[in-house]
C-alpha cells in the first residue's frame, strides 16, 4: 500500500460516524417531539440522552433504531439508513413485550441477538453460542437460562435482556433505560459490559434520567421535547442545562460525583 493510499485510508477512517444527525425531527406520524437534533458519534463512543419521562429520548432512540421515521431533516446509522445494517446495531427498549403466551427460556430470549447474523431458521454457530454464553455469564443470568422468561423478577429479566443486546456483538448498542430495575451490583457489572464494548470498538448510545451515569459519558445530549444542550457528558451537565432538563440544579463534588438539589420554587418532574 502507497503512503497516499495509507492515508487516504486513514482519513477515511477518521471521518468515519456510527451516527449523524442534521436538524432532524422525531415524533409520532404528525406529532413533533422534539427537532433541531444536530450531532455526530465516532466509533469507540459514548452518548446519554439525557431527560424526564417524556423528553424525547425514546421517542430518538427509536428513530436511531429504524423503528420510527424522522419527520424532517436527516440521519445516518453507520453510515446508510436505520434498519440498513441490522446485524450491527442492537435495541433495548424500555418496554419489552410480552411473552406470557410463548414459552420463551432465557437463553431463548438471548439467542435472538444472533437472528439478525443467522436468520431465523439459521444453524447457531459455536461463535453464537460463545457470544449467547459469555453475555449471560457476565450479567449473571445463566444459572435462569432454562427458566421461563414469565417466571423471572424484573430485576432478572432486564439483565436478561441486557444480556441480549451485548451478545449481538453490534457496532452500535442502543439502549433504553437499562439501569431499571437493577441493584447496585448489576448496574456496574452492565457499566463495565458498556466499558468493554467500547473497548472493543462499539459506540453505545444510552437513554436515562441518571445524570452520574449521564456525566461518565463522552457526550450528552439533554431532551425536554427540545434540544437543551450537547456537549461532552461533564461539561454539558451544568445548573442551567439541569434546570432547564429537570427543574433541578447540581454540581460536582471534588470527588467527583453529582450533588443534585431542587430548585426552590419548581417542581421536578
Amino acid at each position: 500500500m502507497s503512503g497516499d493510499t495509507a492515508a487516504t485510508t486513514a482519513e477515511g477512517r477518521a471521518a468515519l460516524k456510527v451516527l449523524t444527525a442534521a436538524r432532524l425531527t422525531v415524533g409520532y406520524q404528525h406529532e413533533v417531539v422534539v427537532e433541531g437534533i444536530d450531532l455526530a458519534l465516532e466509533p469507540g463512543k459514548t452518548l446519554a440522552l439525557v431527560g424526564s419521562n417524556g423528553s424525547g429520548k425514546s421517542t430518538f432512540l427509536k428513530t436511531i433504531a429504524g423503528l420510527l421515521p424522522p419527520l424532517a431533516g436527516s440521519i445516518e446509522v453507520l453510515g446508510g439508513k436505520p434498519l440498513g445494517a441490522p446485524a450491527e446495531v442492537a435495541y433495548m427498549g424500555q418496554f419489552q413485550p410480552s411473552t406470557g403466551t410463548l414459552p420463551l427460556r432465557a437463553i431463548d430470549v438471548v439467542r435472538m441477538a444472533r437472528f439478525a447474523r443467522r436468520g431465523l431458521v439459521g444453524r447457531m454457530r459455536a461463535e453464537d453460542e460463545e457470544a449467547v454464553r459469555s453475555a449471560m455469564e457476565v450479567m449473571g443470568v445463566s444459572e435462569l437460562a432454562r427458566a421461563p422468561l414469565n417466571t423471572l423478577s424484573g430485576g432478572q429479566r432486564q439483565r436478561v435482556f441486557i444480556a441480549q443486546a451485548f451478545a449481538r456483538e453490534a457496532r452500535l448498542i442502543l439502549l433504553d433505560e437499562p439501569a431499571t430495575n437493577l441493584d447496585a451490583q448489576s448496574r456496574e457489572t452492565y457499566r463495565r459490559m458498556i466499558g468493554e464494548a467500547v473497548s472493543a470498538g462499539a459506540s453505545v448510545v444510552i437513554a436515562t434520567h441518571d445524570i452520574e451515569e449521564a456525566a461518565a459519558c463522552d457526550y450528552a445530549l439533554l431532551l425536554a421535547r427540545k434540544v437543551v444542550a450537547f456537549g461532552p457528558g461533564r461539561t454539558v451537565l451544568s445548573a442551567e442545562t439541569l434546570m432547564s432538563t429537570f427543574g433541578i440544579v447540581g454540581h460536582y463534588a471534588k470527588d467527583g460525583t453529582v450533588v443534585v438539589e431542587r430548585e426552590h420554587g419548581h417542581d421536578c418532574d
